[in-house]
C-alpha cells in the first residue's frame, strides 16, 4: 500500500506542475480538488487492507483454562487465533480450516476439537459434498479407521444439509435445503421416514461418539462380515495385519457374539484386552468374567466361549489372534440368557 500511495502522490504532483504552468489562474482551485482525490484514494486503500484481514476473536482458552493454565489460554486465544488464524489475508479461513482438519484427522484426534474445527469449516464455506471428498482423500494417507471416526462427527455437523433419499453429489439442491423447507414439507418428511426412528438413530450416534472419546483406538467400520454371529451391532478396526494380527472390536450395549471356538491342532487361541466400557467373557461350564479397561483374557484353543458388552454399557476390546497350526473359527449357537444368569 505504501508503494501505491507514493505512486499516486508522485503522479498527481507531476500533473499539477504541468497544469500550473499552462493555467496559473486555475492552479490553486484544481490542486485543492486533486488533494481531495489523493486523500480519498489513500483512505480507500487503507480501508480495503483493514477489511481484507478479518480479526478472529476466541475466548475458549480463557473460558476453560484461564485460571488453571493462564499462559496456555493466552497463547490459544491471542496468538493461535488472534494472530495466526487472523492472517486470513495471506491464507483464507476456508483454506486454514482444510489444513487444520487434515492435521487433526491424520493424528487420530477425533474429539471435541475436531468437531469444533469441522463446524468452523462449515461456517467458512466448506459444503457437505466437499467435506465428504476431503475426508475420503485423507483416508488414503492417514488411514481408513481415522476417516470413519471423522465421518461420524462430520455427519453431525452437516446433518441439516442432507436431504434423505437424495444421494447426488455436488447438487446445489442438497445444500442448505432445510432452511428453505416449509413446515408442511418438514412434516411430510418426518411422516415418511419416521421421526421416532430418526431420533433413536441420532441418540445412538451421539452415544457412540461419546464412547469414542473414552478410548484411543478408533471404533472402526460396521462389522458386517460377521453380523450374523452377533446379537446387536458391532464394529471392527483392524490395527495390524503383520507379525501378530489384532484389531479393536466395539460392541453396542447388550451386543455379544455367539458361542464359538478357535480351533487349532497346535498353538492358536485368542487374547483379549479390555479397552473401554464394560463387558463379559464366559467359557462353557464356567461363570462369566467381567472385562474392564486393562483386563486381559487368555482364551486357549479349542475352548467354547463368548464375549460381549454389558447390557448398560458400550464395550471395546483388542483381539489378538495367536498363531497356530490348522487354525480356524467355528461359530455356534447364540448365547441363551439362562446360560448367563440373565443379568449381564
Amino acid at each position: 500500500p505504501g508503494t501505491n500511495i507514493h505512486f499516486i502522490v508522485t503522479t498527481v504532483s507531476e500533473n499539477a506542475d504541468n497544469f500550473a504552468a499552462d493555467n496559473p489562474t486555475k492552479y490553486y482551485i484544481s490542486i485543492v480538488k486533486m488533494k481531495g482525490i489523493v486523500l480519498f484514494v489513500i483512505f480507500t486503500i487503507l480501508t480495503f487492507n483493514v477489511m481484507a484481514q478479518e480479526k478472529i476473536i476466541q475466548t475458549a482458552g480463557r473460558d476453560q483454562l484461564g485460571e488453571f493454565a493462564p499462559k496456555f489460554a493466552e497463547l490459544n486465544d491471542d496468538v493461535l487465533f488472534g494472530e495466526v488464524w487472523s492472517r486470513n489475508d495471506l491464507l483464507s479461513l476456508r483454506d486454514r480450516s482444510m489444513v487444520t482438519i487434515t492435521s487433526l484427522i491424520s493424528q487420530g484426534i477425533t474429539d471435541s476439537s475436531l468437531k469444533f474445527h469441522l463446524q468452523s469449516a462449515k461456517d467458512n464455506g466448506i459444503t457437505r459434498s466437499e467435506i465428504a471428498e476431503i475426508i475420503t482423500h485423507i483416508a488414503f494417507y492417514a488411514g481408513w479407521p481415522k476417516a470413519w471416526a471423522a465421518f461420524r462427527l462430520a455427519k453431525d455437523v452437516w446433518a441439516e444439509d442432507v436431504v434423505p433419499g437424495n444421494s447426488s453429489e455436488g447438487n446445489a439442491a442438497t445444500e442448505k435445503i432445510p432452511e428453505r423447507m416449509t413446515s408442511e414439507m418438514a412434516a411430510q418428511e418426518n411422516e415418511a421416514t419416521g421421526k421416532e426412528a430418526s431420533e433413536n438413530e441420532t441418540a445412538g450416534e451421539e452415544a457412540m461418539a461419546a464412547f469414542q472419546k473414552e478410548m484411543i483406538f478408533p471404533i472402526g467400520e460396521p462389522n458386517t462380515a460377521y453380523a450374523q454371529y452377533f446379537s446387536g451391532s458391532s464394529y471392527i478396526a483392524r490395527l495390524s495385519t503383520e507379525q501378530i494380527p489384532f484389531c479393536n472390536v466395539t460392541f453396542e450395549p447388550g451386543c455379544r457374539n455367539n458361542w464359538h471356538i478357535h480351533r487349532a491342532s497346535s498353538g492358536g487361541g485368542q487374547m483379549l484386552v479390555g479397552v473401554a466400557g464394560k463387558g463379559w467373557y464366559q467359557e462353557e461350564g464356567k461363570s462369566a468374567q467381567e472385562i474392564l479397561p486393562g483386563t486381559v483374557i487368555h482364551i486357549p484353543a479349542n475352548v467354547k466361549h463368548w464375549h460381549g458388552a454389558a447390557s448398560d454399557s458400550w464395550f471395546a476390546h483388542l483381539a489378538f489372534e495367536i498363531p497356530g497350526e490348522d487354525s480356524s473359527n467355528e461359530w455356534l449357537e447364540p448365547v441363551d440368557d439362562n446360560e448367563t444368569g440373565g443379568s449381564l
